[in-house]
This record gives C-alpha cells, sequence and structure tokens, in this order.
C-alpha cells in the first residue's frame, strides 16, 4: 500500500519575527509583542489571526499508515527547534513519498510550513518536485490544488468552494467520533506561555487521529474500502491507541465507546 501521512501544526506567534518587522521596545516582553500585533490584525481585518509567516510552528502531529501498521506520535521532542520538527517532517516525504492528508491543510498548514521552511534554512525536495526529476509528478504533485498526494479533506468535501467548509470536530462527532478533547488552537499560544508544550502536543495527536478517521469514512464513501476493511481499520486504530500507555488515548478512547456509530 501508499503510505499515508495525515499531518497537523499547532503554531504560536512568531515573537522574534513581530520584534524584527516592527521595531518593538527591547523591554517588551514576547506577550506584550504579541498582543500588540494582535491588536493591530484585529482593527485592520476584525480577526485576530495572523497572516501565515507570522506563525511559529511549534508542533507537527502525524499519523503515518503503512503496510506495518498504525502509528502517531509528534515529531522530535520538546527542546526540538522549529528548524528540526519541519525538516523532520519533510524528511519523512522525502523518504516514502507518501499520500499527505490534512484537514484544511492547502490553506493553513502546508502555506506555514513553506513559508517557515523558507525562513530557517529547510530542504524539501519530494515535496517541491513538480516533473523535473520524476515525470510522474509533472501529472499528480504536492502542489496542484486538485492533484491527490495532497488530499485537503476539508476543501475536497467541501468542493473547493470556501463557504461550505467544515470544522473537523463537527464532522468527527457527526460520524461518530471523538472530535476535540478540550483544547482548541485558540488556546495554543496561552498554553505554550505557561510551559504546556506536552499538551498541545497531545491535543494535535487526537486531531490527526480524528482526521484519519474521516479519511477512512472518506474512502468507504467512494468505494476504496470494503465495509469490512472500514470496520477491521477502525479496530486497528483503537487496538494501537489503546496499547499507548497514555492520559490523552485513555481519554479519547472513553469518548469513543464501541457502539459508538461508525
Amino acid at each position: 500500500m501508499i503510505p499515508v501521512l495525515v499531518f497537523d501544526i499547532e503554531t504560536i506567534p512568531d515573537v522574534q519575527g513581530l520584534r524584527a518587522l516592527n521595531d518593538h521596545d527591547s523591554d517588551s516582553t514576547d506577550a506584550e509583542v504579541a498582543a500588540a500585533a494582535f491588536a493591530a490584525r484585529r482593527e485592520k481585518i476584525g480577526s485576530d489571526f495572523l497572516q501565515h509567516h507570522l506563525h511559529r510552528v511549534a508542533a507537527i502531529s502525524c499519523v503515518f499508515r503503512d503496510n506495518e501498521g498504525f502509528r502517531v506520535r509528534s515529531l522530535g521532542s520538546l527542546d526540538d527547534s522549529e528548524e528540526k520538527l519541519i525538516q523532520d517532517f519533510y524528511k519523512v516525504v522525502d523518504r516514502y513519498t507518501p499520500q499527505l492528508v490534512s484537514w484544511n491543510g492547502g490553506g493553513f498548514d502546508l502555506p506555514v510550513l513553506n513559508y517557515r521552511a523558507l525562513i530557517n534554512g529547510v530542504t524539501a525536495a519530494r515535496f517541491w518536485e513538480q516533473g523535473d526529476e520524476d515525470r510522474d509528478f509533472k501529472w499528480n504533485n504536492y502542489l496542484s490544488r486538485y492533484h491527490t498526494r495532497h488530499l485537503d479533506l476539508m476543501d475536497h468535501l467541501a468542493m473547493y468552494t470556501g463557504r461550505a467548509n467544515a470544522p473537523l470536530d463537527d464532522l468527527a462527532r457527526l460520524c461518530g467520533f471523538p472530535g476535540k478533547m478540550g483544547v482548541d488552537g485558540s488556546q495554543v499560544w496561552t498554553l505554550y506561555q505557561e510551559g504546556r508544550l506536552a499538551e498541545i502536543r497531545d491535543y494535535c495527536e487526537t486531531d490527526v487521529v480524528n482526521t484519519y478517521l474521516v479519511y477512512c469514512r472518506y474512502q468507504l464513501m467512494r468505494g476504496q474500502l470494503t465495509r469490512v476493511a472500514f470496520d477491521a481499520e477502525i479496530d486497528l486504530v483503537r487496538r494501537s491507541l489503546a496499547e499507548v500507555d497514555a492520559a490523552h488515548w485513555k481519554e479519547y478512547l472513553a469518548a469513543w465507546p464501541p457502539t459508538a456509530n461508525q
């Protein structure tokens, strides 16, 4: 089988970049620099959401499914730099040429990763391949919105119509899966400032599992999985998570009883 790599990132304001761009007073704290950027953005567009290049990657979590089984983890360690996290992600792409799957990856995760890879001097040759070295990539690559090596499930299910986009949490729960587990993206900066990066990584991991489960339902819908194969895949995910001695997976499984609609 072609390996499947489901990914999700969590980000914080690039305080160092904001200082460089906006000439902040050296006495300003990181929280003050970020607050000023949020306020300026809110005044301009009515939302705190910063431009993509001003997000710094704090966590990258992945589901990896291949012939050896199902695995979920966050890349790197709590102490790794942004550069290391991003380089690790693209190394997986370089090595396996996986099917990438995301929820809004085309609208957020990949643009952020691209900008931050550029800023950090990261190399990502396979991801940027467009047919110069591998002719197959001329017709199907990771970059084109309508090619399939990267499947942005949110964009695809909405028929590439932004007004039809749906939140992952809603779709996951409507399909009978647990959805988000007590944390959402708006809380990440606060958690990070409190030194709770481990919790951010745990939250990100539950999001990629939700995305993978919705992807399995999508494969069932389009006839790529039979009902028997789908049920077996769901059982594999349950068993794999149950083998991991971590509190967030115990909470996740408790919220996902075997009788839930699948």
